[in-house]
């Protein structure tokens, strides 16, 4: 697959990754968008967290946009991945599992 191909199939909900990647087990996934109410709020469910609150204060809700984050191969979450040259002009890209 190419690149546009591989983003379809992360909007689709799947993970994709390239052939040409040394690191073993990375993949990438395109994170949805999310909205969580501020930290202040006292209804019971999910709202934004502590350590998100130090940030953006805690009246504020999270409006998050939709991101690409990756596996890496040390099993490690990092969000905002950036494709390099080579990732936009590869055709090895596949589905992960």
């Amino acid at each position: 697959m190419n690149i546009g191909q591989a983003i379809e199939e992360m909007k689709q909900g799947k993970k994709v990754a390239r052939e040409g990647w040394n690191g073993k087990g990375m993949w990438i996934v395109l994170m949805p968008s999310l909205y969580l109410p501020p930290h202040s709020q006292q209804e019971p469910g999910p709202k934004v967290n502590d350590r998100t609150a130090k940030h953006i204060g805690v009246d504020t809700p999270l409006d998050s946009q939709p991101y690409i984050a990756m596996w890496t191969a040390a099993g490690q979450w990092q969000p905002g991945w950036l494709a390099s040259q080579a990732d936009l002009l590869a055709d090895d890209w596949t589905v992960a599992q």
